[in-house]
């Protein structure tokens, strides 16, 4: 008998010694039966506001990639230029239709209302030019700043002028809504040039779907294409990915079974394997209505019965070093919900 208590004392002392070990070093080893859980969840991290796949409108040969992946970029920067040679001539064509179409109905004087709506046709032509014209010197200006880095004092005057541009753009438009509403038929010579304008409008946003453009702030994730490559709308992996990280949340898949456990805005921790011994905070923002298979565990990796899952959406708190496309489970509190 003495030997075998001398054995389990042994015992006891080793296990112990690990779990100090195992303290000192940070690691936090979750049981079966730790009672400061309701459940616990697998899940991937992501953008609160969903990635996008940034795709072309058209087909075209990449000229220039004007990003990389890491970058930060602001909503309309420049991304990816394609080749242009031709719809840039059939704009120049188009352009002078619209200047010979201007110069005969010069010619013919307008009076009253009549003479209303012709300057408030020119004003929104002018405007519309205005914010195309500004629009290329922030392309330029982004894509110098971009490439040399340092100050972007020329970045954010053009942006200021190109928010100017745009307001005045929307204001002569309703100037020019009033005006037409008490204004006769137009002129043979004002409906040419109103063709003119709107061939000349047509070819213009062809040309400029020749950029493709951030369409919000946030992150390059991901740069798919180069130079000299060729790409389309149909193109099975998008040209760019981006989102943005300045919110990031967890998606879990919760087992069915847990599900009257978990609230919405009841706290949680999360634990990446990339990160042992770490714990990062979130707050439950949402539960699906919806129970389905799971998709993270691979097959064969749960009993058939236990295949069901429900989505449960975290909002992250201090995230930290997490990424995007990161595995990470989820460890849901007991305790009250929070409001936040």
């Amino acid at each position: 008998m003495s030997k075998r208590r001398g054995a389990l004392v042994a015992l006891a002392e080793l296990v112990i010694a690990a779990g100090v070990l195992m303290a000192a070093s940070g690691v936090t080893i979750a049981s079966p039966d730790d009672k400061r859980w309701q459940a616990v969840a697998p899940g991937r991290v992501e953008s609160c506001s969903g990635q996008i796949k940034v795709a072309t409108d058209v087909t075209g040969v990449v000229d220039k990639v004007l990003v990389k992946a890491s970058d930060r970029v602001f909503a309309g920067e420049p991304l990816i230029h394609l080749a242009d040679g031709e719809p840039a001539a059939r704009l120049a064509a188009a352009e002078t239709q619209v200047a010979l179409r201007k110069r005969a109905r010069d010619e013919r004087s307008a009076s009253g209302s009549a003479n209303a709506r012709r300057k408030a046709r020119d004003a929104v032509a002018n405007a519309e030019q205005a914010v195309y014209d500004v629009r290329a010197i922030v392309d330029r200006a982004a894509a110098e700043w971009r490439a040399k880095g340092g100050p972007d004092d020329s970045l954010t005057t053009a942006r200021s002028a190109l928010a100017r541009a745009q307001v005045e753009l929307t204001k002569r438009q309703e100037e020019l809504q009033t005006t037409e509403e008490d204004s006769p038929l137009p002129s043979l010579l004002e409906g040419q040039l109103s063709i003119a304008r709107s061939e000349y409008a047509v070819v213009r946003s062809a040309l400029d779907k020749m950029t493709v453009r951030a369409p919000i702030d946030g992150t390059v994730l991901q740069v798919n294409v180069r130079a000299g490559e060729l790409v389309s709308p149909g193109s099975p992996q998008p040209p760019l990915q981006l989102a943005d990280l300045s919110a990031l949340c967890l998606r879990a898949e919760l087992d069915e079974r847990d599900l009257g456990s978990v609230k919405v805005k009841q706290p949680v921790s999360v634990r990446a394997a990339a990160f042992p011994g770490r714990e990062f905070e979130g707050i439950v923002s949402s539960i699906a209505p919806l129970v389905e298979p799971g998709r993270l565990e691979p097959s064969g990796s749960r009993n058939q019965t236990d295949v069901n899952i429900v989505e449960v959406m975290v909002k992250l708190t201090g995230s930290g070093e997490l990424m995007v496309g990161m595995k990470a489970d989820v460890y849901f509190r007991f305790g009250q919900v929070v409001d936040r």
